[in-house]
């Protein structure tokens, strides 16, 4: 980029920092500062830091980077502002600022976004990843604790095992794909990682759209949203995905994305393509928004289960799409959905955080482990697969440090002791899965027009 043309988008960055007056209302819904009570981890702390790194006064240091690192760009601050400020693109200017300057600094982005990317490299990842756990060898390691309890470890603690996957809800009866009468085309968004570890979910979110009416078409060529890069600061890369899926989508005249993650950034592509962007977000809902209209078409059959919902923050804050979720949901004669206490705020999953960030995204998702276990239910939902894979690896390390009946003492126990959940609930991990897999498993596909069955 040429120099005047840094000091155009340095005028840009300055004029929507300097919309934030510092009033602090985003302070207490932000997790990171509510957290670590620093300024630094506010959203109005780190727009003066991006101010201060863009006029030179302020030296980019590792501190700086911590804390604009520490960002899980949730969006909370940016619903509650009420000079709407665009933090979001502001955090990620200034992070762009520190990768010129220190390139290194996104190697780790880059290695991830090469395996992820391509999709040959996702194909060699989802058929070792398969291996690992249909071989035995994921439960043999498991049990020798090779792995031991380091970052290796914790990451191994993600994949679920093939007992977990065998105690998803029971399926409902064998669905009849019948015709519709309604033929408008939709395309779904398959997203790397979810074309990597949620494929099933793929399926279940392509078959509701069908039984809701519509013709689902594939979009050759899709890849990768972009949100990886975008958020490391890397523009032009994300610029690059962003510009692709326009190409592989331009025949689309709805697209819906599996996730809520990818969403949030695909509503974004006027931002990160100017040609084409825009029109290209105006076409994007999440599956649940295009579903809703068309429920009325959609029969499920029952089932007496609770279920805990998980509601990711691209849900809530960007996409809006948590109320429409809970109305398909709410159609599943005899599920109860019981949702995890939104007040905790993020996960901690963020994107790649709670690769990067180890440490700060455990302490995050404590709360919600806790309100899990509270609940106890059969199954958790969430709809963004960097949640489902935080959670779950949590839950499997939670487990795992449950010590066996011989092995406890019997010395007396601690109040804190006293007021953790039983062993039995923390030792049983249940399932985490798409909300998508849920609807797609009780549906009832009835022929156009037929008269609905009588709810139960």
């Amino acid at each position: 980029m040429s120099a005047p043309a840094f000091a155009l988008h340095d005028a840009r960055l300055l004029a929507d920092a300097d919309l934030c007056v510092k009033c602090g209302l985003c302070l207490p819904h932000c997790p990171t500062y509510r957290d670590s009570q620093h300024e630094g981890d506010s959203p109005r702390g780190r727009i003066m830091l991006v101010q201060g790194l863009v006029t030179g006064l302020i030296e980019a240091s590792p501190r700086m980077e911590s804390h604009l690192d520490g960002c899980l760009s949730c969006g909370r601050c940016e619903d509650v502002c009420p000079a709407r400020v665009p933090y979001s693109h502001i955090l990620d200017a200034g992070r762009a600022r520190l990768a010129e300057r220190r390139p290194a600094r996104t190697r780790l982005t880059r290695l991830l976004g090469a395996m992820l990317v391509s999709g040959g490299g996702r194909a060699v990842l989802r058929v070792a990843w398969a291996l690992y756990r249909v071989s035995g060898l994921q439960a043999l390691m498991r049990r020798a604790g090779v792995l031991g309890r380091g970052r290796l470890a914790r990451l191994e603690s993600m994949v679920p095992a093939s007992s977990v996957l065998a105690r998803l809800p029971t399926s409902s009866p064998p669905s009849v794909r019948v015709a519709s009468d309604l033929r408008e085309s939709i395309s779904v968004f398959r997203g790397c990682a979810s074309d990597l570890f949620e494929r099933d979910a793929i399926g279940a979110v392509e078959r509701l759209l069908a039984a809701a009416g519509y013709a689902v078409q594939p979009a050759a060529g899709q890849g990768c949203c972009g949100a990886l890069h975008q958020h490391a600061g890397l523009p032009v890369q994300a610029s690059t995905c962003a510009q692709k899926n326009i190409a592989a989508f331009a025949c689309s005249e709805r697209v819906a994305s599996l996730t809520t993650g990818c969403a949030a950034t695909l509503k974004d592509y006027a931002h990160l393509a100017p040609q084409g962007g825009a029109a290209f977000a105006a076409r994007v809902k999440e599956y649940s928004d295009w579903l809703l209209p068309r429920a009325d078409r959609l029969q499920f059959a029952p089932l007496h289960k609770r279920a805990a919902l998980h509601t990711p923050c691209t849900a809530a804050s960007a996409m809006k799409s948590d109320a429409g979720l809970r109305a398909l949901l709410a159609r599943i004669p005899g599920l109860e959905v019981v949702e995890l206490d939104r007040g905790f705020g993020c996960c901690g999953a963020a994107g790649s955080h709670f690769v990067t960030h180890p440490d700060e995204s455990d302490r995050l998702l404590t709360p919600k482990l806790a309100s899990i276990a509270r609940v106890a239910p059969d199954f958790i939902i969430s709809g963004n697969v960097g949640c489902s894979l935080h959670i779950a690896g949590g839950l499997t390390r939670q487990a795992s440090s449950v010590p066996h009946p011989e092995q406890r003492s019997s010395s007396p126990v601690s109040a804190e002791q006293a007021s953790a959940p039983p062993a039995s609930m923390t030792s049983r991990v249940p399932p985490v899965l798409h909300p998508a897999q849920l609807l797609a498993q009780q549906l009832l596909v009835l022929p156009p027009h037929a008269p609905s069955p009588p709810r139960s």
